[in-house]
């Protein structure tokens, strides 16, 4: 059997200031398999965001280890891509520019970056709109180029931080329906990070449900829906057991969390 895409083992980290230590997350372990869309959900200051950045290698941890393709990570990486909720885009470049920049840097050729970008433009809803600059697009549009701009450099795994956090509802589904279908399609590796419990369902092949801070993995949840994710499994039963069995974990873990205050 193979090994995981991505093991992370014994995983901690120790923030220091003149105020004293903080233990944002200890001895966190987890899986990522080959393809698989991985979600992370957690009460707010368990740690989240600590842990995706040290995967993707922004952050040392101050003990343990992350590994990606059976390699350690010990920085960024272009084998890692990702997607924060800001969308990073370059104001003075059209879409197109945007999304065909990573290759640019790669010193990919003009006509080949060029027919590639044009590829995930469209893999992303956004043909028509190739030299649109960013001011003239929608939250969610620009949110596709910044997905369009991280898959075209072809990563061995996405890493993705609350990427739709800042968008209305409806905007939101229509984007977790799109990122869905696309992780379907490239077969991408996904960890992707929300406080947003009906995303980690929709989403998620697998959740890791993290406690109170210090952040930990409490539980690891499977999911039971259809390979084809969309806003029609919202009411299926199995979603609103999985979600429930999630919203009494989290729940528990904000009560004990007030009551260590």
């Amino acid at each position: 059997m193979s090994e995981p895409k991505l093991i992370v083992r014994n995983l901690s980290k120790i923030y220091e200031d003149t105020n004293g230590a903080v233990t944002a997350i200890e001895d966190v372990n987890l899986e990522v398999k080959e393809s698989e869309f991985a979600m992370i959900v957690g009460p707010s200051g368990c740690g989240k965001t600590t842990l995706i950045n040290m995967i993707g290698g922004l952050v040392k941890p101050t003990s343990g280890q992350v590994i990606l393709d059976g390699k350690e990570v010990e920085g960024p990486g272009p084998d890692r891509g990702m997607v924060f909720q800001g969308y990073s885009l370059f104001p003075w470049l059209s879409v197109q520019k945007n999304v065909e920049f990573g290759l640019k840097m790669k010193k990919v050729p003009a006509e080949q970056r060029t027919k590639k970008a044009a590829e995930y433009i469209k893999l992303v809803g956004l043909e028509g709109f190739e030299n649109a600059l960013p001011k003239q697009l929608s939250g969610g549009m620009k949110q596709r180029v910044a997905i369009a701009r991280t898959l075209a450099n072809e990563p061995s795994m996405l890493l993705m931080d609350e990427p739709f956090g800042a968008l209305d509802a409806q905007t939101r589904v229509v984007m977790q329906e799109l990122l869905a279908n696309i992780s379907k399609q490239t077969k991408t590796t996904i960890l992707f990070i929300t406080h947003d419990i009906d995303e980690a369902v929709l989403l998620g092949d697998r959740i890791y449900v993290m406690s109170r801070r210090p952040g930990k993995i409490r539980d690891v949840i499977k999911t039971k829906l259809p390979d084809i994710r969309n806003h029609d499994c919202l009411v299926m039963p199995e979603f609103l057991e999985t979600k429930k069995q999630i919203m009494d974990m989290l729940w528990q873990e904000s009560n004990d969390a007030a009551m260590d205050r």
